[in-house]
């Protein structure tokens, strides 16, 4: 075993330890804009480039269920970044390959899922709420990379499960 893999273990939990403050504090900050927004509307929204107006009433609804999604999304990368974490924990304790780590990934794999229906939501609000004479300018697309994202980690979690599965059945047997 080489000396760089301790050293990018001990990185990759620093890194998300970070990334886990770093969800809760971006969490905590689209619900104070969301609470601005509501108590002094045309204050914010001109901090955001809308111009409070008659035909601006659907972007800036539109703006704030896009940040209620944001919000939401808050528990799903937070349950993604502690189940990461906690694999890279038994990667450095020697014993990744552990039944834990096979349910971890699964969770893992239906956050991911969770937020990408949220990202679709996402794309489907700024196509609503957007118009011509007030654009909704969020630079939305749809890729299939955190699709494949998913699928991966639905069969790496089959992949430990059963390792480790045959690996109780080598112990059993010696």
């Amino acid at each position: 075993m080489s000396q760089s893999y301790p050293d990018a273990l001990a990185v990759s939990r620093k890194v998300l330890r970070a990334l886990i403050i770093l969800n809760l504090l971006m969490g905590f900050l689209i619900l104070a804009l969301l609470i601005a927004s509501l108590v002094a509307e045309g204050p914010v929204m001109r901090g955001l480039g809308v111009r409070p107006t008659a035909g601006s009433g659907t972007l800036i609804i539109g703006m704030r269920l896009i940040m209620v999604i944001g919000i939401c999304a808050v528990p799903f990368a937070h349950i993604v970044l502690t189940r990461l974490k906690a694999i890279v924990d038994t990667v450095s304790l020697g014993d990744p390959f552990v039944a834990e780590n096979a349910a971890r990934l699964q969770t893992v794999a239906w956050a991911v899922l969770g937020l990408e229906l949220l990202h679709l939501v996402v794309g489907a609000i700024a196509a609503i709420a957007s118009s011509e004479a007030h654009p909704l300018g969020l630079d939305w697309n749809f890729s299939v990379t955190p699709w494949l994202a998913v699928l991966l980690c639905f069969v790496l979690a089959r992949v430990f499960e059963h390792g480790t599965r045959m690996r109780e059945d080598l112990e059993g047997t010696v």
